[in-house]
């Protein structure tokens, strides 16, 4: 599809610098531009691009300043990242939908499902399912016995919602995730084998949550493991059984948390951040890459980093003296050499 610097201004609500009938008909990103592409520049990192970018259109923040000249035609809008995400659900919108039921699929004669409903090849629908309208089911997903799924969403190949788990309005479940499975729990007898603890609850996902390929989320041991409204997480996370995260929690790539751990609203965790066992968490947190999270956090809002996680201003200093380990070692070590020479000369004299 090709649009016009001036449908995309109206769109978005932007003004033009720059010719205003240009077209584009792609997207590239600043660095790699060429023409017919349109791009956009957020990050100040990657300014001095939009110089020398073969990008017919460039989505710019409101406040950025013009330094040298340009040869792209400009589009100034409040968020440029946030219109680009835009431009891209339009695109994506405007894609060729999938549709009808496939051949061989199944759908179990008890089962309920809504209008308007795409169920690819292989797929399968279990006993007592309700699934909602204009829900979208790849080929080879599976759906368990008393499982919900609502309106609008999208469940990819091979995924595998296990007995009677809960699934929200317009969720996404990328290809190769498993929702439900039994939580890893275990009672130790006094032969020392372990027997296994039935898992007997469910996972519920609330609306608007998206989960990455070949995460997964167990089921509660009792009650219900819940990702409430708005949650994102990353491909290979997993969420042990009875966790809770709050709503619009995001997580990165491996990311984990333990079991019966409660995650507050708005927490950003980045990529293998592991969260220990029947801790609180509270709202706003945000954990850097790898950290490791062993107890309660209950500061909101607050930043945290290393393992064991502790507060970024005294991680980062703490990580100043971690180099000079090697040079401080060496000092120390001469300092010795010079207090055993000054021993010797005292014990002469």
């Amino acid at each position: 599809m090709e649009f016009t610097a001036q449908a995309i201004a109206k769109f978005l609500g932007g003004t033009i610098e720059g010719n205003p009938d240009v077209i584009v008909n792609n997207v590239a990103k600043i660095e790699e531009g060429f023409s017919g592409a349109l791009s956009f520049l957020a990050n100040p990192k990657y300014a001095q691009y939009i110089y020398t970018t073969d990008s017919s259109i460039v989505l710019v923040n409101n406040d950025f300043v013009v330094e040298a000249p340009i040869k792209a035609t400009l589009i100034r809008v409040a968020n440029a990242y946030e219109a680009f995400a835009q431009l891209l659900q339009l695109y994506a919108q405007s894609k060729k939908q999938k549709s009808g039921i496939e051949t061989p699929s199944f759908i179990h004669n008890s089962a309920k499902v809504g209008e308007n409903l795409y169920l690819g090849a292989f797929a399968y629908i279990s006993e007592n399912a309700i699934i909602g309208d204009n829900v979208k089911i790849y080929p080879n997903a599976y759906v368990g016995d008393n499982v919900k799924i609502g309106n609008d969403t999208i469940i990819y190949p091979s995924v595998i919602i296990y007995e009677d788990c809960i699934v929200g309005n317009n969720c996404v479940i990328h290809a190769g995730a498993i929702i439900g499975a039994d939580g890893f729990g275990f009672a130790s007898g006094e032969d020392a084998n372990y027997k296994k603890i039935p898992q007997i609850g469910n996972a519920i996902l609330e609306d608007n949550v998206e989960i990455g390929a070949n995460t997964t989320i167990d089921r509660a041991t009792m009650g219900s493991t819940i990702l409430r409204k708005g949650v994102k997480l990353d491909d290979h996370v997993h969420i042990a059984h009875n966790v809770e995260v709050g709503e619009n929690t995001v997580m990165a790539a491996q990311a984990g948390v333990a079991g019966s751990t409660k995650i507050g609203k708005n927490c950003m965790f980045g990529g293998q951040v592991g969260i220990g066992p029947h801790l609180k968490i509270a709202n706003g947190v945000k954990a850097g890459p790898q950290a490791g999270i062993p107890s309660d956090i209950k500061q909101e809002g607050s930043v945290v980093l290393g393992s064991p996680a502790i507060d970024i201003s005294s991680q980062k200093r703490s990580m100043a003296v971690y180099k000079n380990l090697p040079e401080l070692r060496n000092r120390m070590s001469d300092l010795e050499k010079i207090v055993k020479e000054l021993k010797t000369r005292l014990s002469d004299q």
